[in-house]
């Protein structure tokens, strides 16, 4: 346990028009630091984890962190980008920091804002986290890519409509009681599983409910050394952190078993010596309703091709053995790209210091994060426990 959580903040998640980028992370960089208790003056360094990839004109953010007080001038701050799994390569970076001793104290911020631009671009700009040599033609963008995925998975493993619909119907229940989330409406198994004006299909079996949201919004978190947090008004130890890096072009893999996904798991889990069953919650990728199916597999909660097992017998519910995404998922919460990892692990401090409201799973002692760039290439796996 090298590095702690002491701090959060986390803006809702939606169509921001009276923000910007800069004003959405001056706004969390700040509350963050009140959130620790602690001022820029006790921040050595920071990262910021933005995709970008022309969301915004802006490409050249890191400094917009010092935006918020004249205090972090001349600080170290650099931004990270890898795709979808951008905010937790911003966190697993502060945590090396604070490995090799070079800071104290990392302040981390993930951001997006996506709702301006427009939607065919938005499908151009999220397809740039494929390979675009053998993806970059799919008229869906990245929803064709799942799309595909999902009826690959069908062919392999049978129709999982059901559980797909399953899946959305509980994010979209859990989102309900998630204040930072976009979609706070609980649609109901019938509507994620029936084709309608409002839920048509978008590519392959993937339908509306089955797709995450475009989103505006930010997180931060503030990381600490073990000596340090324990100092501090709260502290949430990372007990593990793995990172796997899998190939992009999906033709070199067997794109339906997330490889990279489950050796990141079975890296965390051993890391922080534990099994998944010692675990009180997972926040996981659910950017598409068929990649939560898979990761059930990856993570080792059911045997390959028998993921819709785990949603089918309630395990991954609130009240389950395994609860996933108790905030929604990016499904309900939305996916601002930058931001998703961050809010993951501040979603998850929340729960293991109770501070997570209507979302709060009882004594929730570990959290599990997954959180990944493109089809499971980017594979990041926390594992939380809070230590004061």
């Amino acid at each position: 346990m090298t590095a702690c959580i002491v701090g959060w903040s986390h803006t809702p998640f939606g169509k921001h028009d009276s923000e910007t980028v800069e004003s959405l992370i001056v706004r969390v960089t700040n509350e963050a630091l009140a959130h620790a208790g602690i001022g820029p003056q006790d921040v050595d360094e920071i990262v910021l984890g933005h995709y970008n990839a022309g969301f915004t004109p802006q490409d050249f953010t890191a400094s917009l962190v010092l935006q918020a007080d004249d205090g972090f001038r001349f600080k170290p701050a650099t931004r990270v980008e890898n795709a979808c799994a951008t905010g937790s390569a911003a966190v697993h970076q502060a945590i090396k920091t604070i490995e090799a001793k070079r800071a104290r104290v990392v302040l981390v911020v993930g951001v997006e804002q996506m709702t301006r631009t427009p939607g065919p671009e938005i499908g151009r700009t999220l397809l740039k986290a494929s390979y675009l040599p053998e993806d970059g033609d799919n008229p869906a963008g990245f929803a064709g890519v799942f799309g595909n995925i999902a009826g690959a998975y069908f062919q392999r493993h049978g129709d999982q409509s059901d559980a797909l619909a399953m899946i959305a119907a509980k994010n979209h229940h859990n989102g309900v009681q998630n204040p930072y989330a976009q979609m706070r409406k609980d649609l109901g198994f019938a509507f994620c599983r029936t084709e309608s004006d409002k839920n048509p299909f978008v590519a392959g079996p993937l339908k509306r409910t089955d797709c995450s949201l475009v989103s505006d919004g930010a997180a931060a978190v503030v990381l600490a050394d073990t000596e340090t947090a324990l100092r501090m008004r709260r502290a949430v130890a990372f007990r593990a952190n793995a990172h796997a890096q899998d190939f992009l072009p999906m033709s070199k893999r067997d794109v339906l078993k997330f490889e990279g996904a489950a050796a990141a798991w079975a890296r965390a889990l051993d890391q922080a010596g534990i099994t998944l069953d010692d675990l009180s919650l997972v926040e996981t990728h659910d950017c598409f309703t068929v990649a939560e199916l898979i990761e059930y597999e990856a993570m080792g909660l059911t045997k390959e091709g028998r993921g819709a097992d785990a949603i089918r017998e309630g395990w991954t519910t609130k009240e389950g053995k395994l609860p996933v995404n108790a905030s929604g998922g990016l499904k309900a919460k939305g996916h601002p790209i930058g931001a998703t990892g961050v809010s993951m692990h501040a979603l998850s401090a929340m729960q293991l210091c109770g501070e997570a409201g209507g979302m709060q799973i009882p004594d929730a002692t570990l959290a599990g994060v997954f959180n990944m760039g493109g089809v499971a290439v980017a594979n990041y796996v926390s594992v939380l426990e809070r230590i004061k």
